[in-house]
């Protein structure tokens, strides 16, 4: 998906909560301190190349160094290049300052969970773009969960998510954006019928 493809995605979700909860999640994603500290993860069968593939594009697009991601995979090959062979050892390295960004569809395995709770514990931060797996929002810090019912798939999700974390804004929400922004998380985001 294009620039172009994700700016008519965001018009046609303009109205219904979708963008402002993308964008502050994408927010979220920045919090990380050092380059290769937001560490990308989904499961054995579904990795989250295009994802981060995108946040390394918008990390180097938006001069946002602490956004480069570390994609970790469950079998890296022996021989692949060194940004294809991290394992899910480091995730039991994570630490303060650090981001565990979880992405999955389906539900997360058990051996992830145990590694997310691990990685919470010890001071990462904890975000999940999930489509309704309760175990593992209980575990995030801030999730955005995509249900089956949602005006966009869950690849299209990862596509506003990505663009929004690398927009780069002067402005500093207000109490109203917060407040607005905390009735969504309570409430969930308003979908029209």
């Amino acid at each position: 998906m294009d620039a172009g493809a994700v700016t008519l995605l965001r018009e046609i979700l303009a109205s219904t909560g979708w963008i402002e909860r993308t964008r502050e999640f994408g927010l979220a994603l920045r919090s990380t301190r050092s380059p290769g500290g937001l560490l990308v993860v989904g499961t054995p069968e579904e990795e989250p190349w295009h994802l981060t593939a995108h946040l390394s594009d918008e990390a180097r697009l938006s001069d946002l160094p602490q956004l480069a991601p570390t994609l970790v995979r469950w079998a890296p090959a022996p021989g692949a290049p060194a940004h294809l062979r991290v394992g899910l050892e480091r995730i039991e390295r994570a630490g303060r300052g650090e981001t565990l960004f979880v992405v999955t569809e389906e539900r997360a395995p058990e051996a992830l969970l145990e590694r997310v709770s691990d990685a919470r514990r010890t001071g990462a931060t904890i975000l999940a773009l999930d489509g309704g797996d309760r175990e593992l929002e209980g575990l995030a810090h801030d999730a955005l969960t995509v249900p089956g019912h949602a005006p966009l798939s869950f690849d299209g999700a990862q596509h506003l998510v990505s663009a929004a974390a690398g927009e780069v804004t002067n402005r500093r929400p207000g109490l109203r954006d917060r407040l607005a922004r905390l009735l969504e998380r309570v409430n969930g985001p308003h979908l029209d019928d």
